[in-house]
């Protein structure tokens, strides 16, 4: 069972006990810090729940009084400290208002390498430099809902496990396992050696339809995305077998790159009803 320790002095912020939800809101701070430390902020009752039933430690958690009821059960489960403390507090150590009222640290655990990964899997998403969080968020999310077995991610993508991410993905980073590559692009050959086609998501007209291609059909597919404007890069797009795009109506080049992610992983998917 939990320490249930109340802290309802608004002038202190810097309790060293919450220092794991100090600054919340830089961006560059979390970046370096959260990594380095081994330990990633999870926002919100159903996403600690979530972080929970996928094995993640937690380290601490940060209630506002109003939760303290709606917790109770993890209370209750877990040794971790849990600090219940008033919304002004909160608010200060964190650097924004913290609306949902329930924050919680939790341990990372060590990545798989994409060996690993590409053993079992049959549908994977390879991420280029993708590096907004809402978006990494987001393509997780759909990647979980549509049944992409795991993500890989080039050096530069950004961190699924930022606060940001997790919020918008609502838990479902914790879903589907994922992998960093290292010396991209040359890693991609690792991903073909694997069985994988590596089929490049492009809006260039050159590409085939993604419907022609019928990448639901294939025995393993390797989905290859790239970041919000850009796109896939030169050396990327030479590295894959086929390009594919979404056709488009009304004069619209291209979506989102979380809207396109979510729509070629449903033309990815197995098991869908043929045209």
């Amino acid at each position: 069972m939990a320490d249930l320790i109340t802290l309802d002095d608004p002038d202190d912020p810097d309790d060293p006990r919450l220092s794991d939800y100090i600054g919340l809101t830089d961006v560059e701070l979390r970046r370096r810090r959260e990594p380095a430390e081994g330990l990633f902020i999870a926002e919100g009752e159903k996403v600690i729940r979530r972080a929970r039933h996928a094995g993640y430690e937690m380290r601490s958690m940060l209630l506002s009084a109003k939760w303290v009821d709606v917790m109770r059960d993890v209370i209750d489960e877990v040794p971790a400290p849990v600090y219940a403390v008033a919304p002004e507090l909160a608010e200060r150590v964190t650097g924004y208002h913290v609306h949902r009222g329930a924050l919680a640290s939790m341990q990372r655990k060590p990545l798989p390498n994409s060996d690993e990964l590409l053993t079992t899997a049959r549908r994977v998403v390879v991420m280029e430099s993708v590096n907004d969080h809402t978006n990494i968020g987001a393509i997780f999310r759909s990647a979980a809902a549509l049944g992409m077995d795991a993500v890989l991610l080039s050096p530069d993508c950004a961190d699924p496990l930022y606060r940001r991410s997790v919020k918008v993905s609502m838990g479902a980073v914790f879903s589907v396992p994922y992998a960093r590559l290292e010396a991209w692009p040359k890693t991609l050959e690792t991903v073909r050696e694997a069985g994988f086609r590596l089929l490049a998501l492009t809006p260039d007209p050159k590409a085939t339809s993604i419907d022609e291609a019928a990448p639901h059909r294939l025995e393993r597919v390797a989905l290859m995305l790239g970041a919000e404007g850009e796109g896939l890069s030169t050396k990327a797009l030479m590295a894959a077998d086929e390009w594919v795009r979404i056709p488009m109506a009304h004069g619209v080049d291209s979506l989102n790159v979380g809207a396109a992610a979510a729509v070629a992983f449903y033309a990815v998917a197995t098991g869908r009803p043929e045209s």
